[in-house]
């Protein structure tokens, strides 16, 4: 009976002691559990901070691209800061930036952009403009010298001059328009194609400093001759800063030729001038359509 009571006891000191460690040890989990839960959200606040922006494409083609083409994308770049690179990106027309490269049609536009404004002032003087030569020289017979009738003609020192130049002399000729378009297209796509085209914010820069665009410049490679163009007022610390170099040059995007683009290594173009260059070069795609679709019958006259 004593032996039976000792048993019992030892049994519920024993399911006691059990119960209380169970108890205790739910009780460090639960409290282990919610520190790793504050130690988990405190570390996914650190490691995730919050997204500036979801969408990295700031800007989007304004003119609808071809289904059967996709637009071409480039790194928008700020001028505030030398390492203010990759501000997002940006999605420019295939139209316009991604052409067929034809160097046969940027060698006329090149060559005519030389030659049509050209004017040769080159000017020769004629036998009938040269001061003497009123008189024969010499008799015609019985002198044993040629026959000669003026001292004014092209056979002798200081006659006049046959076939010579007559100045002025213009070179002008006119490409169609459509090969002028074309030829800023595939400069455009070849500055693109080379890594010579460079897309930026704004003009915006902290200091009218000559130097600060010449150390900009080599810091980011931008080779030997920089041209930037705007559609918008270009801002006063550009203007001040670009006056002075002979290297840098700031050009209306209204001017933008395939001369200037081939002449500098590197093309800066602003956001705006590439909604800008878009619109008008695309524009004459469309300029020629024709009245009537090419096909019969004619069903659609007026």
């Amino acid at each position: 009976m004593i032996r039976l009571q000792v048993s019992l006891v030892n049994r519920g000191f024993l399911s006691r002691l059990l119960s209380t460690t169970s108890s205790k040890q739910t009780d460090v989990l639960s409290s282990a559990d919610v520190s790793a839960g504050e130690v988990g959200a405190t570390s996914s606040e650190e490691t995730h901070p919050a997204a500036v922006s979801t969408d990295p494409i700031l800007r989007k083609c304004s003119i609808a691209v071809p289904k059967h083409l996709t637009p071409v994308q480039a790194w928008v770049e700020s001028l505030k800061h030398y390492d203010a690179r990759h501000l997002g990106l940006v999605d420019l027309h295939p139209d316009v930036f991604a052409v067929m490269p034809r160097i046969d049609i940027l060698h006329a536009v090149a060559i005519w952009q030389k030659n049509f404004k050209r004017i040769s002032y080159a000017k020769t003087k004629t036998r009938a403009e040269v001061s003497g030569g009123g008189r024969k020289p010499r008799p015609q017979k019985h002198t044993g010298r040629s026959r000669q009738g003026s001292i004014r003609s092209p056979l002798w020192r200081g006659g006049g001059v046959s076939h010579g130049p007559r100045g002025p002399t213009s070179y002008y000729y006119m490409l169609p328009m459509k090969v002028r378009v074309q030829g800023l297209k595939v400069a455009l796509t070849m500055k693109l194609a080379q890594d010579g085209l460079h897309i930026v914010d704004s003009l915006e820069i902290p200091t009218s400093d000559p130097q600060y665009l010449t150390d900009l410049a080599q810091y980011r490679h931008w080779g030997r001759s920089v041209l930037i163009a705007d559609v918008n007022e270009i801002p006063e610390n550009m203007l001040a800063a670009t006056s002075r170099l002979k290297t840098i040059t700031v050009l209306p995007a209204t001017g933008l030729n395939v001369h200037s683009m081939l002449k500098y290594d590197t093309l800066v173009l602003t956001l705006d001038t590439i909604d800008f260059l878009e619109k008008k070069l695309l524009w004459h795609d469309v300029r020629y359509a024709p009245l009537y679709p090419f096909r019969l019958p004619y069903s659609d006259f007026p």
